[in-house]
């Protein structure tokens, strides 16, 4: 019987899970048939807590702590300026973007590493808008990540309204909405507040169907569920390097652009690293011919060679075993948290379907913010979404069976003696 069957079992009939004998597999036996536990060695983890949010910020690779040692103290601190060309400084947007092509579905020279989501949706969305003209309209997901949706409304401002229109619709509304007046599909395949997954292939066809071109924001999904951007014939995407990426907080982000659309793209950030021959100094812009094109400023080197060298855990990894993992994981807390009498109040908001999740659970709780802070003063670290969702990070490479045993009986525990209710758990701070 499978983690899923047993979940599914236990909300059917919810007195299975209440009963005296768990249906589940103890952890250690998953643990120990676990094609990836050696990877945990690959990161740097604090002993006394169980880190539920590398769907926020990733942790600390070994190898990531090693390069920003050696870019302090041998290429920036003795090799200085000469470490563009000594030490490739140059190259890495290149180097960073073919790394991660491979966890995209991506041929070689089609992702760049650069700047951050936000600048890089701006720079995206409106080449797709330039290779779409004569079309106005923008659509989009009521619940999409907000900035995806600050960056079209800005670019509304910019353009002004009759020139172009965003559309937010409610999710089962969007398929429905797409027609010849439809410039660009812009779509996070992973909601953030529920772990709801789209079907990329999917929208993507019917889309293109009307003529639309897709940008498909990744920022939930690279790292931890197989993508095949090439074979799905997806036009743009972008993602971040912080999250399942483990690159560090405010790591570059990336672009994915078909190669089918290089030559006749144009992007208005026109900066001279995007410039075609940037050292010969020209006043004039010649953009690459290539990915390079959405370079703009100096590259961050610090920051871009630390992810450089996180990117280095996935070498030997299968994704396919990545996601696997990932959903086992969220299975067996589901089940596990509906042995908890304790844990009752809280409600899924999470599909279970596999198909339709990423790598996160999501549940609803009034109390949703000072439960995650009571939970992180315990040392389990979750993250809390207004208005009211719980949020559970599930990365497969570092996170063990056992984990998820720990964090559960902290959890029960809060719950069951309402430690949550202490006022020192319902200060908002600025990040929550």
């Amino acid at each position: 019987m499978s983690l899923l069957d047993v979940l599914t079992q236990y909300r059917k009939d919810p007195s299975l899970a209440a009963g005296p004998a768990s249906l589940l597999p103890d952890a250690e036996t998953l643990d120990q048939s676990d094609p990836l536990r050696h990877k945990r060695d690959e990161f740097l983890l604090p002993a006394q807590s169980v880190y539920l949010d590398g769907n926020s910020l990733g942790p600390m690779p070994v190898a990531a702590r090693q390069r920003a040692q050696a870019v302090l103290d041998q290429q920036w601190g003795e090799d200085l300026i000469c470490s563009w060309n000594k030490h490739s400084w140059i190259d890495l947007p290149q180097t960073v973007g073919d790394k991660i092509a491979p966890l995209l579905g991506a041929a070689p020279g089609q992702v760049i590493c650069c700047d951050s989501v936000s600048i890089n949706l701006f720079k995206v969305l409106s080449a797709a808008l330039g290779l779409n003209p004569g079309r106005r309209k923008i659509v989009s997901q009521r619940d999409n990540f907000p900035t995806d949706l600050y960056v079209v409304q800005g670019l509304q401002q910019l353009l002004g309204d009759a020139q172009r229109e965003l559309e937010v619709l409610p999710e089962e509304e969007i398929e429905g909405a797409l027609d010849d007046q439809v410039a660009v599909l812009l779509l996070t395949q992973v909601n953030f507040r529920s772990g709801y997954a789209h079907d990329i292939a999917r929208l993507t066809r019917a889309a293109q169907a009307h003529g639309a071109l897709v940008i498909w924001d990744l920022a939930h999904s690279t790292g931890v569920m197989p993508l095949e951007l090439d074979q799905w014939n997806v036009d743009f995407a972008v993602g971040c390097g912080y999250k399942y990426l483990n690159g560090g907080p405010g790591a570059p982000a990336f672009v994915y652009a078909a190669l089918r659309h290089h030559a006749a793209l144009r992007q208005p950030v026109a900066g001279w690293m995007g410039h075609q021959s940037p050292f010969e100094f020209s006043p004039e812009y010649t953009p690459a011919g290539d990915i390079r094109q959405f370079l703009a400023g100096t590259p961050p080197i610090l920051s871009m060679s630390v992810l450089d060298a996180a990117l280095d855990v996935y070498r030997d990894v299968d994704i396919r075993q990545v996601k696997q993992k990932a959903l086992d994981l969220a299975d067996y807390f589901a089940a596990r948290m509906m042995e908890f009498p304790s844990l009752q109040s809280l409600e899924l908001a999470t599909p279970l379907a596999h198909i339709e999740r990423g790598a996160q659970l999501a549940y609803v709780h009034p109390q949703a913010f000072a439960i995650c802070q009571c939970l992180i003063a315990e040392g389990v670290i979750a993250d809390f979404r207004a208005p009211n969702i719980l949020r559970f990070g599930f990365s497969p490479l570092y996170l063990s069976f056992r984990d998820l045993d720990k964090a559960l009986e902290r959890f029960a525990v809060i719950m069951k003696e309402e430690l949550y209710a202490l006022p020192e758990f319902n200060v908002r701070k600025k990040v929550t």
